[in-house]
Order: structure tokens, then C-alpha cells, then sequence
């Protein structure tokens, strides 16, 4: 039963990443389009208390219950496919941290600019670019690691 509870956590987790990830992006990526200081600062405040709520809650305790299903089922960390997906997982790290970073400052730019009655500055604009082209690598990483969680290819030991 605990294998079971362990393995629903994990994928779970895995479905709060990708699912968080995809609809932040979206409703960032919308309202950003709109232009509209006041309905990019709402979103981005919602944003950045999702990612603090649901990704980081999952971010933590995907290694935690990923470890132990791996264990559990007699892999090593460094079997090939277990080992690539921790790889992928710290590049996801290396790109949401400054992402989660990016969205409070451009949400605070937004709420500078409502309350000025102002324009976004050119700052938000070029922490929305590299926001957005973080995106990718985070985003297709993910993709990559359910294919390996569910394919378990054979991939030389890293060991």
C-alpha cells in the first residue's frame, strides 16, 4: 500500500509540474499580449503565488518520493533513465528559479505602472523575453521526463 500511496504522490507531482508550468505560461503569456498594466500585474500575482503553492510544493517532493519508488523498485540512481531524468530535473531547476525570480519583478514593474498610471517599462519587457525563452528548455525537459518515466529505455549506467 505505502508503494502505492508513494507512486500516486509521484505522478501526481509529476502532473502539477507539467499542468502548473503549461497554465502559468498561458496566462502569463495572455496577458502579457494584452498589454494591459492592471490584468498583468492581477495575473502575475496569482502566477507567483501558484508557483510558490503548487510547483514548489511538487519540486520538493518529486526527488523525495522519486527516490524512494526508484529503491523501491530495485533501480539505482544511476541507472541510465533514472539518472537522466535528475539531470533534466536540475536543468528545470536551473531555469524556474530565475523564472519564479522574473515573474515577481515583472509583477512588481506591472504594479509600479498601475499605480503611476504609467507604461510597463522596458525592464518588463526584458524580463518577459528571457522569461519566456526560459520556458522552453524547462518545458520540453519536463516533456522528456515523463517519456522516460514511462518508457525506462535502456541508457548506459551512469554509476
Amino acid at each position: 500500500m505505502l508503494y502505492f500511496l508513494m507512486k500516486m504522490a509521484h505522478i501526481i507531482g509529476a502532473a502539477v509540474l507539467l499542468g502548473t508550468g503549461a497554465g502559468i505560461a498561458f496566462f502569463m503569456l495572455m496577458a502579457h499580449l494584452r498589454g494591459d498594466p492592471r490584468e498583468i500585474a492581477g495575473v502575475a500575482r496569482t502566477v507567483v503565488l501558484a508557483d510558490f503553492l503548487f510547483t514548489a510544493s511538487a519540486v520538493i517532493l518529486q526527488p523525495i518520493t522519486g527516490t524512494w519508488l526508484a529503491w523501491s523498485s530495485g533501480y539505482s540512481l544511476g541507472d541510465g533513465w533514472v539518472a537522466a531524468s535528475i539531470a533534466l530535473y536540475l536543468v528545470i531547476g536551473a531555469f524556474w528559479l530565475p523564472v519564479v525570480w522574473m515573474q515577481m519583478q515583472m509583477r512588481d514593474l506591472a504594479v509600479a505602472a498601475v499605480a503611476s498610471k504609467g507604461e510597463l517599462p522596458a525592464r518588463y519587457h526584458h524580463l518577459f523575453r528571457w522569461w519566456f525563452a526560459f520556458g522552453f528548455p524547462a518545458f520540453a525537459a519536463v516533456l522528456i521526463i515523463f517519456w522516460l518515466m514511462i518508457a525506462r529505455p535502456a541508457i548506459p549506467y551512469w554509476d
